[in-house]
């Protein structure tokens, strides 16, 4: 069951999740310092203010990475961190802060994959207007040269942004993520053509300006319908209804992928959203549609359906049943019903439309794991959890070129709405004095990159 000799074996983080220093060396917030603070919005009232205070313990957290066997590892940047306005004049040690990470992990043997955006706009671009003013963009394609300018003589991977369906269908539309709105449709689909548009500009700036030849992506959440079956028939619904607009709408792939990738919104998006789509500009879709070189995916579960029987979207609800779950089907602690097969059938779909290597860039499992009382982090649950979803990943890669894996997450870390009980990490973390621990399935996964997979 071995992959491909040169498969790309990483974990991912996130710059909010684990960075903390939140006000420290010149960083300024983003809508995730602010936003959250209202009593409610995330449980227990948590925050990332401190996280898991990588920023000041990176070296220590690298040397982990290392002995957990990765040779990729995919994080984000923190946009106020470097330019703490949004716009305008960088800060010189949040620079300094990145080139001290980057050149930690070349050192260590492992290559950094830089997500451009993950979630934390800066707050001054948020109080004007943010995605929908216009002049978004332009932001977003600064920041994308400083980012260059300053990492591109040694970074080769760039992500442009993770999971827009959450940046759009959770933040803006249903208000259970930052910066906790509920808009019209109309005004999150502006939001959303602007963010394609930028994400085009930022491609054009790393194709361009970049030091060493770039491979670029894009990480939307990769939730797929899977067959009831494996007859031509319920294969072909559960391909339809994984792209059709009236079954995921803000939160299926299509929407912002086809414009991307095949230069056009998907025709179904007109009719059901009708006069709430964007008004597009003559060159708009010249801006969006840009070459990428890899699909990066990010996929814990079947997709369930946000659209009612009228055709009108509903917020994001976490008692939604996906087509594959029943009374009692087993879930992880963020209440998502676990089913291995997604990780077959979604590279598939999304290969077959797209026709672009498939990075799945991000995958794992959430627990409640506990210190025992031999001082270790025992999850039998995780490494069951990784051999199943491996084993399907493993299947779709004899049938279309998937390249890689990266587990989420590298350490435990703040879980956006859901604080810090959900633990996805590898990596124990003692929030109380910021103490480490591998955890069993990192001795089990780093047996899984040390085999290429044969152990599973």
């Amino acid at each position: 069951m071995a992959f491909n000799k040169d498969f790309m074996w990483g974990a991912a983080t996130a710059a909010y999740q684990i960075e903390g220093a939140a006000d420290k060396d010149g960083r300024k917030p983003s809508i995730w310092d602010i936003t959250s603070r209202r009593n409610g919005r995330v449980a227990h009232n948590e925050n990332g203010d401190v996280a898991a205070d990588h920023y000041n313990r990176y070296k220590e957290d690298v040397k982990l990475f290392k002995e957990l066997g990765i040779k990729y590892y995919r994080f984000s940047i923190s946009w106020s961190r470097i330019i703490p306005d949004g716009a305008g004049k960088i800060n010189p040690k949040g620079i300094e802060f990145y080139n001290n990470l980057i050149n930690e992990l070349i050192s260590a043997g492992i290559e950094p994959v830089v997500t451009l955006f993950h979630w934390d706009l800066p707050y001054e671009l948020y109080l004007k207007g943010g995605f929908m003013n216009d002049d978004y963009p332009r932001w977003f394609e600064e920041y994308t040269k400083v980012c260059i300018e300053n990492f591109s003589d040694r970074v080769r991977y760039w992500i442009t942004y993770n999971e827009p369906q959450c940046i759009f269908g959770l933040g803006y539309y249903s208000g259970i993520h930052a910066p906790f709105l509920k808009c019209d449709l109309k005004t999150v689909l502006r939001g959303i053509h602007n963010m394609l548009i930028s994400n085009g500009r930022a491609i054009a700036v790393i194709r361009n300006e970049a030091k060493l030849v770039p491979q670029v992506g894009m990480a939307p959440t990769g939730p797929s319908y899977i067959p009831k079956d494996d007859s031509k028939e319920e294969i072909e619904k559960a391909r339809l209804a994984t792209f059709a607009m009236d079954k995921a709408g803000l939160f299926g792939a299509s929407l912002y992928m086809d414009p991307v990738i095949l230069g056009k919104y998907p025709e179904d998006a007109f009719k059901f959203f009708g006069d709430d789509m964007p008004f597009i500009k003559e060159g708009d879709m010249e801006l969006i549609h840009k070459k990428l070189d890899f699909y990066a995916m990010n996929i814990y579960f079947c997709m369930a359906d946000p659209v009612d029987s009228k055709n009108e979207m509903k917020p994001y609800e976490k008692n939604m049943y996906a087509t594959n779950e029943y009374t009692g089907s087993p879930r992880t602690e963020m209440h998502w019903s676990i089913d291995p097969k997604v990780l077959y059938w979604a590279p598939k779909f999304m290969y077959e439309r797209y026709k672009l290597p498939i990075i799945m860039s991000e995958n794992g499992y959430s627990g409640t794991d506990v210190i025992s009382l031999d001082g270790k982090v025992h999850d039998p649950q995780r490494i069951d959890y990784i051999t199943r979803y491996l084993r399907e990943l493993s299947n779709a890669a004899d049938e279309v070129p998937v390249i890689g894996y990266f587990y989420w997450s590298a350490m435990d870390n703040f879980e956006w709405a859901e604080g810090y009980t959900p633990r996805f990490g590898l990596i124990y973390v003692d929030y109380r004095d910021q103490r480490r621990i591998l955890k069993d399935s990192a001795s089990f996964y780093r047996n899984v990159i040390e085999t290429n997979g044969e152990n599973l």
